[in-house]
């Protein structure tokens, strides 16, 4: 909460990762501010604190598509999150029968039906680790609960950073059939990071992420997603994980970010 002081000379700058209301009663003010969206932005929200701040907010996406719409009412920057890499070990090398791995929450517009998909079209074990949202189970229990076999596909629930990091680190790959415009999507770099490629559909910030024939593969088809299956063995996992320590690691974000604050404080 801030009294009032915050004008004379005590902050160089403030950053804001929660809502552009809570800046309201220093948004006057000319010290400069900035704005992190992790969720969809309104165009309404740009302009008013545009307005509101006379000119001293600036804004920052954690994608270029999240702000594709607004980018031109303000000054925008993209710095993306990140995963800490002390977290998530690098695995080189997968055994052969390793399994595809579906990570997320389990509902329809991740696409785990999808995923169950693709392994039985490929023969390839999966598992499917995250939690059901309670507005989702009645889909759960319709689409997804009479394909887990317990052998094949497999449902290990909710999981928590410890246990990701053994899944992804023991994935073949990982995937990503979303069917929504997913603003970022943390668990790309995460899977990244263990070394597993990932394979995605070319919606919201996928292409962003994952760097097609390299990292993994971005598709527009399901059929498309059970070819990439089998191009797995192309991509190196050591050029995932040198990915995400170039553009996901924490000294990643804060030299972004450093970055920005330099910009902003000698403008």
């Amino acid at each position: 909460m801030f009294d009032g002081e915050v004008g004379k000379g005590q902050f160089d700058i403030v950053h804001s990762f929660s809502r552009i209301a809570y800046l309201t009663p220093i948004l006057p003010l000319s010290i400069p501010k900035l704005m992190t969206y992790q969720r969809p932005v309104t165009r309404r929200s740009i302009v008013a604190g545009r307005a509101l701040s006379r000119g001293t907010l600036s804004f920052n996406g954690i994608s270029d598509w999240m702000i594709q719409d607004v980018k031109t009412l303000g000054r925008w920057f993209v710095v993306p999150n990140g995963v800490p890499l002390d977290v998530y070990d690098f695995a080189p090398r997968v055994d052969d029968d390793a399994p595809l791995v579906f990570l997320g929450r389990v509902e329809e517009i991740k696409g785990p039906h999808l995923a169950i998909a693709v392994a039985k079209a490929t023969g390839r074990k999966l598992i499917i680790a995250g939690n059901i949202p309670p507005e989702h189970q009645a889909w759960y229990d319709q689409v997804v609960a009479p394909q887990v076999d317990g052998v094949q596909i497999v449902n290990v629930g909710p999981v928590n950073d410890a246990q990701k990091n053994a899944l992804l680190g023991s994935a073949a790959a990982f995937l990503m059939p979303i069917l929504w415009e997913e603003p970022f999507g943390i668990v790309m770099a995460e899977a990244l990071a263990c070394g597993a490629p990932v394979l995605g559909f070319r919606r919201g910030a996928v292409p962003e992420v994952v760097e097609h024939g390299v990292t993994g593969f971005v598709v527009d088809r399901i059929g498309e997603l059970i070819e990439a299956v089998g191009q797995i063995s192309q991509i190196d996992r050591a050029a995932c994980r040198a990915r995400a320590e170039r553009l996901y690691s924490g000294p990643a974000v804060a030299r972004g970010y450093m970055r920005i604050y330099d910009q902003l404080l000698n403008r």
